[in-house]
């Protein structure tokens, strides 16, 4: 028995250009175009995945769904929830006015920029995809919407006397072009892979610690926002489950998750034609509420959906958008005058957390260290780690100065656009990993 259906429909045309030590690897563009049918039995979902659909075989496509439908076995309720669509940002720089050759010579100067005597590798990397998106439902939900995404990144890594080091910028946006700005994104690879050269190795401890704003935004990604995902609060593979309502973190602390915010993780309506909306995750240190599809929302019972998002032809997945720390009252000077003597990490370059038992690593770009609330001198190979709760208690002050930074995030095989986001953030008492030695 057929209970409800719905098909999202993706098609449009992605560009790719990468160059690699002043040569052009690739440069080219193509056309994709998939849907996804998915139906919900008496006992569960069934999914087929259509390339270059047309509609006209919808009625063929749901009964293949149904067929498969139930095999799980496993009972699903789907909860009510508000349907609209948001506006899409207009272009401040459309894409679009841009050849395929203007691009590839706009990224070839970013390039350029990172080279240097004591840099022996350069690249950089440019995307960007343009959607139309078409969802329709047995609940007679219709929706479409354009949207373009583009950016790049860029990758310098200096040498001297056996030692390696790198440096890493990337800019990316929602109908906006940041690639025509970016020779500032290659200078500072640049600039950050030779300074780094010349850095000491840190030396691990606890310590006072301040967070820039985009190590801190990926702190509230990794190790609060995943632990906010309804199908792993659900799975009980979540440290926040059974928590709403319970203090996790300092007064003042608000964790955010957002996919109407036109940042680089906006989207106008989920992958299910749900309103996206504001999210509190933790308001004021206090767990507050998890994200949802309709399905994870029935079965847990806390927290808002709109948080499905899925790739072309992929089924919708409980996902991040946009998760900033909220501004506090502090300024930055203030964080590192209070910090006294610490470290200031900057950056991040990746790491792992495990949202089940609560604990994570993260790796920053580099690290100052801080001696009377100044920062001197520069640090490498430094990493945080700790449990997600007792790191969150250890919130001493949060500044005014929120920036977003953009990239993707993977889940179920699946990658889609993010921001992450903070103002600089004291920790009293942080575990820093380093390679030194006092």
């Amino acid at each position: 028995m057929q209970r409800y259906y719905d098909v999202r429909h993706v098609a449009g045309e992605s560009t790719h250009i990468d160059i690699d030590n002043g040569v052009v690897e690739s440069a080219s563009s193509s056309l994709f175009d998939r849907a996804v049918v998915r139906v919900l039995g008496s006992s569960g979902w069934g999914v087929v995945s259509v390339d270059n659909y047309s509609g006209e075989d919808l009625d063929r496509f749901v009964a293949e769904a149904l067929a498969l439908a139930g095999l799980t076995g496993e009972a699903v309720e789907l909860a009510e929830a508000p349907h609209r669509v948001l506006p899409v940002p207009p272009p401040s720089d459309d894409p679009r006015s841009y050849g395929l050759d203007e691009k590839t010579r706009l990224l070839a100067g970013v390039e350029a920029t990172a080279r240097a005597p004591e840099v022996r590798n350069t690249r950089a990397v440019y995307t960007e995809r343009r959607e139309t998106v078409r969802f329709a439902s047995s609940d007679g939900v219709e929706y479409a919407y354009e949207l373009a995404r583009s950016g790049f990144n860029v990758l310098a890594v200096a040498e001297r006397n056996g030692v390696v080091q790198m440096g890493y910028e990337r800019r990316h946006a929602v109908n906006g072009f940041p690639l025509r700005s970016g020779a500032a994104c290659g200078e500072k690879a640049r600039q950050t892979a030779i300074a780094l050269l010349d850095a000491r190795a840190a030396t691990g401890g606890r310590m006072r610690v301040v967070l820039d704003p985009e190590l801190a935004g990926v702190f509230a990604h990794e190790a609060v926002g995943h632990a906010s995902e309804g199908d792993l609060v659900r799975e009980g593979n979540s440290v926040l489950a059974g928590r709403v309502g319970e203090r996790i973190g300092a007064p003042g602390l608000t964790i955010v998750d957002d996919p109407s915010l036109p940042e680089f993780g906006f989207d106008p309506v989920d992958a299910e034609g749900v309103a996206t909306v504001r999210t509190e995750l933790v308001k004021d240190g206090v767990i507050n509420a998890f994200l949802h599809t309709r399905e994870t929302l029935a079965a847990v019972g806390t927290g808002l959906a709109g948080h499905a998002r899925a790739m072309p032809g992929e089924v919708p997945l409980v996902r991040m958008s946009n998760t900033f720390v909220e501004n506090g009252d502090a300024t930055y000077e203030e964080c590192l005058a209070e910090c006294g003597t610490g470290m200031l990490l900057i950056g991040s370059r990746g790491g792992q957390v495990d949202p089940g038992r609560g604990m994570f690593q993260f790796n920053a770009e580099y690290g100052f260290l801080v001696e009377d609330g100044e920062p001197g001198a520069m640090v490498r190979d430094v990493s945080l780690s700790g449990d997600i709760l007792g790191t969150l208690h250890e919130v001493a002050l949060i500044a005014n100065d929120r920036r977003m930074h953009q990239g993707y995030c993977g889940k179920g095989g699946q990658s889609v656009p993010v921001g992450d986001g903070a103002p600089h953030i004291l920790l009293s008492n942080a575990v820093v990993g380093g390679s030194g030695h006092d």
